[in-house]
């Protein structure tokens, strides 16, 4: 990248932070559009890679699976796993409390959008390091997998038999069985860290392997499981101090205390 484009970048992340926190998600993404055309993709994953990750986790919000997204395509991993944490924020208390399903299903379209937004394996790899590398990644994902609790015990036991790197193969159609196959494929520790989570009495996948759920899930079970709801309470507790963050160099302090 030229020093003229480089001297570009502060005012341009000034401009997207700005229009995000104004809650103008289409024109923050036709000011990245329009960069990626005049200075190229990665002059867009530096700017994001500057904005505070409570703005990215806002401008991100706004788009899952179904919607096209420069910077769904284009943030870089270490960005997308700091704003995880700060999605929390934007989920609404009595929507937490009333329908937590809704909001785990609205988190796995937009995880499942930004780590399938490309048929790049490395970015995949990496986002999913980077993503479970931190508490609040690991609960992230464990609300993922509290929608289907069955289907990830079934393939945490394949897993731990015949390990991640062979076809896993299980009795479930779930679109979150390949999700966590392919997280246990990029992070062994990251996929330990959600499962544990998920089952918090349990200390490896070893454990796991003999515990069968009941049929109704309703019905009591000495097996010991964090629902829904709880993980997603515990994502919020997990929300950082933005004032006590240490920031990237070039980040900006524009909507700094939005969250605290």
């Amino acid at each position: 990248m030229s020093d003229d484009n480089k001297s570009n970048l502060p005012a341009l992340s000034k401009q997207v932070g700005e229009l995000v926190l104004a809650g103008s998600l289409q024109h923050a993404e036709e000011a990245l559009s329009q960069a990626a055309d005049e200075h190229g993709d990665y002059a867009v994953a530096e700017v994001l890679a500057t904005l505070p990750p409570q703005v990215t986790a806002l401008h991100l919000a706004g788009f899952d699976g179904a919607k096209t997204s420069v910077a769904t395509l284009l943030v870089p991993p270490k960005a997308w796993a700091e704003s995880l944490a700060y999605l929390a924020a934007t989920w609404p208390d009595d929507m937490i409390e009333d329908d937590p399903e809704r909001i785990a299903e609205n988190l796995f379209n937009h995880i499942h959008g930004i780590v399938y937004a490309t048929d790049d394996d490395e970015r995949r790899h990496d986002l999913l390091t980077e993503a479970t590398a931190t508490d609040y990644g690991a609960t992230a994902f464990a609300i993922v997998w509290s929608l289907a609790p069955r289907e990830i015990l079934e393939v945490a036991g394949e897993i731990n038999h015949r390990g991640p790197h062979i076809n896993v193969h299980t009795t479930s159609d779930s679109d979150i069985v390949p999700l966590a196959v392919d997280l246990a494929k990029a992070s062994e520790d990251g996929w330990q860290r959600s499962l544990l989570e998920l089952f918090p009495e349990y200390r490896n996948t070893a454990d796991l392997a003999d515990v069968e759920l009941p049929d109704d899930p309703d019905e009591e079970t000495e097996f010991q499981q964090r629902g829904t709801r709880e993980l997603l309470h515990r994502l919020r507790k997990q929300v950082p101090s933005v004032r006590s963050m240490s920031r990237r160099s070039g980040r900006r302090s524009m909507g700094t205390d939005i969250f605290s």
